[in-house]
């Protein structure tokens, strides 16, 4: 080969180590691809278990399945002979609740029950009608039915699922990030932090107690 002309370049190097290397390499990126994935895939699950556990945990100050409402009226008062049919025509055609489902009537008192939730009152010798309604909060209560696992037996599989992507989600976060801002350093304190805060809970408010025989 004359002096001067180009040299074929050498094979490039072989990787070292095989398949073991490369998992050495890449398994980080692997993971942060896969906690990737699975965050998209858990919003939706997630919405529906966070807005409903808040209003769960709220329980005792509203009720998170249905709002109520209480308006009345006053029509002409009903005289206590009138037959019922047509007294409770008379109740029924002010409130405009429409049919009802059952129908108590004492003394001056009459009282529509529906199976809604609605109740009218009236009071014959006031005239006096009180409807209290119930409608449901359409989202909360069916977040609701589905956190308590209220469905059918698939929904159990499915939280299931989601359970362990969460668990997956939470394992894959401790180890995604590397150096100081991983479990190095912060990591490593704001995971103890997130395991303290609920061990201190139990230890200071004494915990479940012991079941009573």
């Amino acid at each position: 080969m004359p002096d001067g002309a180009d040299e074929p370049a050498p094979p490039a190097a072989r990787p070292r180590g095989g398949l073991g290397a490369v998992l050495k390499k890449r398994w980080r990126g692997w993971l942060r691809a896969v906690h990737r994935d699975l965050g998209y895939l858990a919003v939706g699950f997630t919405i529906i278990y966070a807005v409903s556990g808040l209003a769960i945990n709220h329980i005792a100050d509203w009720d998170p399945n249905f709002k109520a409402s209480e308006r009345t009226i006053t029509i002409a008062p009903i005289p206590a002979d009138l037959p019922d049919a047509e007294a409770v025509q008379r109740v029924v055609a002010a409130a405009g609740t429409g049919t009802p489902d059952d129908v108590f009537r004492a003394g001056d008192e009459i009282r529509l029950s529906y199976a809604s939730g609605t109740q009218v009152t009236a009071i014959g010798d006031t005239g006096e009608v009180t409807i209290q309604a119930r409608s449901s909060r359409f989202f909360l209560r069916v977040a609701n039915w589905l956190h308590y696992n209220r469905g059918k037996k698939a929904w159990t599989y499915l939280a299931d699922l989601y359970a362990v992507m969460l668990l997956y989600l939470a394992v894959s976060g401790i180890f995604m990030i590397k150096g100081r801002l991983g479990l190095r350093w912060r990591g490593a304190v704001l995971v103890s932090l997130g395991v303290a805060i609920p061990a201190a809970y139990v230890l200071l408010s004494g915990g479940p107690g012991t079941p009573s025989t």
